[in-house]
């Protein structure tokens, strides 16, 4: 059985197609896990909502309970990073991660951000040593295969690599670069563009997401059945 955490972070409730003014990415990952689940029904799913119910921001607080030992944590530092704790705890369990991710001003929501803050934990996911020689930090799930996909919303169109906008798109670097940094490497992406054109060239961007989201899937769950087989 494969794990899979799906996580969205659109301040938009619904879904585009179903509800007016819903949210593309809410929609391409809705469609994952659905045709997933009907691939795969075996497979275990955890949901999390940061947009709707977004984790607390870190705070200095949180920060001197991070860096303080587990054993001599204070019931308050205990406190502080509960909700933390439960973050780690379904990203850790998970074998892939599902992200709903609009762009917002060039980057991600801070909703998702502040995901990324409280899941980015040393001793949890990453490890520090100051004696260590070389680098002092190294990531805690890089033995664990974990891969992350990545489904996307742009307003403009022409934010992919090499493209016009590239320099301007610090929303799938920003979410891969510090999930590299606790050990997940494997990343797909797949992007609505043209949003606030909202003529042709916004459908024509939806129906060649959803087919890239398809595709992705049914390579993913092959890719998934043969290592199964292979172990």
């Amino acid at each position: 059985m494969l794990r899979l955490l799906h996580v969205d972070s659109s301040a938009r409730p619904g879904r585009s197609g179903e509800q007016p003014h819903g949210s593309h990415t809410r929609r391409l990952s809705a469609r994952f896990v659905r045709r997933w689940q009907a691939l795969r029904p075996q497979d275990a799913v955890t949901y999390r909502d940061v947009g709707a119910c977004p984790p607390k921001a870190v705070t200095g607080g949180w920060v001197h309970a991070a860096f303080t030992p587990p054993a001599q944590r204070a019931p308050w530092m205990q406190a502080a990073l509960a909700e933390s704790d439960t973050l780690v705890d379904e990203l850790i369990d998970a074998d892939l991660v599902v992200i709903g991710v609009p762009m917002y001003n060039f980057g991600m929501p801070s909703t998702l951000k502040a995901w990324i803050d409280n899941i980015v934990r040393v001793g949890r996911t990453f490890g520090f040593d100051r004696a260590r020689a070389g680098e002092p930090y190294w990531p805690l799930l890089a033995d664990q295969r974990k891969r992350a996909v990545l489904l996307g919303s742009r307003g403009d169109y022409g934010y992919g690599p090499g493209e016009r906008l590239d320099a301007n798109n610090h929303v799938e670097a920003g979410v891969m670069t510090p999930l590299r940094y606790i050990g997940i490497e494997t990343f797909d992406c797949v992007a609505i563009e043209y949003d606030e054109f909202a003529d042709e060239r916004l459908h024509a961007s939806i129906a060649d997401a959803e087919v890239a989201v398809d595709a992705l899937v049914e390579r993913l769950a092959h890719e998934v059945a043969a290592q199964r087989e292979a172990a």
